[in-house]
């Protein structure tokens, strides 16, 4: 990120983030993902984004979609310009399964429903009281079954 990105100004960010996202949102959100948002959102459940990716426009993916909440990983700014450096950990394996945990701590009264996509996501599904793996690789999908988590295909 640093590579790409550093020095990168705040307000450039903002405007890259404000051409992104509705198209992220329009053409990359699979309609069964959209289902299952709507579904959860319907049955009053608390809706958390949690990504690996960075804060400079997951949250506004969250906003645009509604979730209550968003856990990604921070990247830090010096002043206004993009230092490229991380500010948390990277929310991906471990880390993921550490976030889902303190999520359970501060929802102790919610069921937790996790979706993923990723073998490196398999560690918080196992966690969660419904993990799903969607469109994971044949090896996530064989691991997934061992750990109790749902094989899904979404179109």
């Amino acid at each position: 990120m640093r590579a790409v990105l550093g020095g990168a100004s705040r307000g450039e960010i903002e405007a890259w983030t404000a051409r992104f996202v509705p198209q992220v949102v329009r053409d990359g959100v699979r309609a069964d993902a959209r289902t299952a948002i709507d579904a959860h959102r319907d049955a009053g459940d608390h809706l958390v984004l949690l990504s690996a990716s960075p804060d400079l426009y997951v949250p506004a993916i969250g906003q645009a979609l509604g979730f209550g909440e968003v856990l990604c990983t921070g990247v830090e700014w010096q002043e206004e310009r993009l230092s490229g450096r991380l500010t948390t950990a990277n929310r991906r394996g471990a880390e993921k399964a550490r976030c889902l945990e303190a999520l359970r701590q501060k929802y102790p009264q919610l069921p937790i429903v996790a979706y993923g996509n990723a073998a490196s996501d398999l560690a918080h599904l196992a966690l969660a009281d419904r993990g799903v793996l969607v469109n994971g690789s044949r090896a996530a999908r064989r691991r997934a079954g061992e750990l109790g988590v749902v094989p899904a295909v979404w179109h």
